[in-house]
This record gives C-alpha cells, sequence and structure tokens, in this order.
C-alpha cells in the first residue's frame, strides 16, 4: 500500500521538545527520502536475560501522549489490509509484505538515522531492555544502536534480494525455511521500530513524521499478529503503545491485556537480550 511520500513541515511543538534539535530547515530533504546504510554480515540472533542491575527509573513515555498518539495518515482498517487474501499462496503474502515493511521501516529509520550515533545510542536499547547482536556462530556481539541497525539491514536486504529465499520467478518454490526466516527477520524489524519510538521519537514529532510512523507501527503489528510472526513475549515491551494504536484499528488482544500489566513491571528492570 502507498502511504505516500514524507511530508516535511515546520515543527510546532513545546520547547521543551524540539530543545537542542535542528530546524526542520536544515534537514536535507535527500536524507529523508534516503536509505540508512548498510554493511554486510549475515544474519544472526539475540537472546537475553536479566543482567542484575539496579532498576532504571520510568521515565514518561512521550509516544504515549494522547495528542501524538492519535496522529495518523490513514484511518484504513489495517486488520482488513493484513489477510491473507483468496487464491494467493501464504508464502508469497509473507514475502510480499516482510519486503514492503522492510522498505518502509528502512526508510522510517532513515528519516532519524543522523541522530541515532554511537554516542547518543551507545546500546541498542528500547525502555530498559538492551539488545545484542548474535553473529551466525552464536558470538555475542555488543554494538551500539546504528551498528545493530545496520547489522539488521544489511542481513534482511541480503534475504529479500536472494532468489533462493525469497523467490521472484513464476514456478521456483519458497525453501522450507522460509517461515522461520519470516519470523526473524520481522523480529528484527521490530526492535528497530521500538528504537525509534523509546530513543527517537522526539526527533521524530520535530520531523512531524509521528504519523507515518503510527500508521506504519499499527500496520505491521497487526500483521505480525495475524499470522504469529513474533512471539508475544518479545512484544511485550511496547504493549502500551500497541494496545493504544490498534485498539482503534479492530485489533483482537491476543494476551496483550495480560501483557500490558507485566510490561509495566518488567521495564522497571534493566534486561539484556
Amino acid at each position: 500500500m502507498n502511504h505516500g511520500p514524507f511530508t516535511v513541515l515546520s515543527p510546532m511543538l513545546p520547547e521543551h521538545i524540539t530543545a537542542g534539535l535542528p530546524t526542520v530547515e536544515t534537514c536535507s530533504l535527500l536524507h529523508l527520502l534516503g536509505i540508512a546504510r548498510i554493511i554486510p554480515v549475515n544474519l544472526g540472533k539475540s537472546k537475553g536475560k536479566p543482567n542484575g542491575k539496579k532498576p532504571a527509573p520510568e521515565e514518561k513515555k512521550l509516544y504515549l501522549e494522547p495528542e501524538y498518539t492519535k496522529s495518523r495518515i490513514t484511518d484504513f482498517e489495517f486488520k482488513e489490509l493484513v489477510m491473507l487474501p483468496r487464491e494467493i499462496d501464504l508464502n508469497e503474502w509473507l514475502a510480499s509484505n516482510t519486503t514492503t515493511f522492510f522498505h518502509h521501516i528502512n526508510l522510517q529509520y532513515s528519516t532519524i538515522s543522523e541522530f541515532c550515533t554511537g554516542e547518543s545510542c551507545q546500546t541498542m536499547a528500547v525502555c530498559n531492555t538492551q539488545y545484542y547482536w548474535y553473529d551466525e556462530r552464536g558470538k555475542k556481539i555488543k554494538c551500539t544502536a546504528p551498528q545493530y541497525v545496520d547489522f539488521v539491514m544489511s542481513s534482511v536486504q541480503k534475504l529479500v534480494t536472494d532468489e533462493d529465499v525469497f523467490p521472484t520467478k513464476y514456478g521456483k518454490e519458497f525453501p522450507n525455511s522460509f517461515e522461520s526466516l519470516v519470523k526473524k527477520i520481522c523480529k528484527y524489524l521490530f526492535h528497530v521500530l521500538a528504537h525509534i519510538y523509546s530513543s527517537h521519537f522526539k526527533e521524530t514529532l520535530a520531523l512531524e513524521l509521528h504519523g507515518h510512523l503510527n500508521t506504519l507501527y499499527t500496520h505491521f503489528i497487526l500483521f505480525i499478529r495475524e499470522f504469529n510472526l513474533v512471539d508475544p513475549k518479545e512484544t511485550t515491551i511496547m504493549d502500551d503503545l500497541t494496545e493504544v494504536l490498534c485498539s482503534s484499528s479492530g485489533s483482537s488482544s491476543n494476551g496483550s491485556g495480560n501483557g500490558s500489566s507485566n510490561s509495566a513491571g518488567a521495564q522497571n528492570h534493566v534486561k539484556e537480550r
């Protein structure tokens, strides 16, 4: 679905939000339409466990403010849009949507990538959870957020352009591991979206792209729920936002009601994943 081009408007935000941010006029339009840089690396995995650190104080989540959550670029019913159409092969549907989400999330991240640096984001963090990259040998790699996103985007780019994994020619079959690869891709794309909300929502507001972000997040979450592509435990960290954005999109809770209450307690402790 074509969500249309990003529109750059002058920010009309409180001073406490825009403080320290460059004006929209100084942000390169080419950068807004660019793609996040990528480096070659194989798709790895992430694991997590509590690290025993003291609980970090809970910060107010700007992205949950009603004046921002109601911002969308369309009122389309995404619950209907993500459903598998009749006479369409499931793998074809998963491949088409996964590739589209990859490009949209990559583009969304590129709009704030200049603010996501090794200094500002020394770890790949979402709220009080820290993610590590695991390479194909299972080696744990501690990296900054931009490095982690580079790992994700380059790995996914390699997969979606591999004719043996995402076939585009008529009659060519999908590999037996296709669904598991899609699940892994969606998990990592969720990490990127969650990081944008957790660490760069202020910049997204300054660029007035929060409507695009909310719409993309809603569409993506309903898609992965429809086909059970990501373990609900993985997305619990953003259940508060999911409840707000998806409740008005005809989405069933899928256990998120209980997950939301558990999420609040979980986010009081720093975790590694």
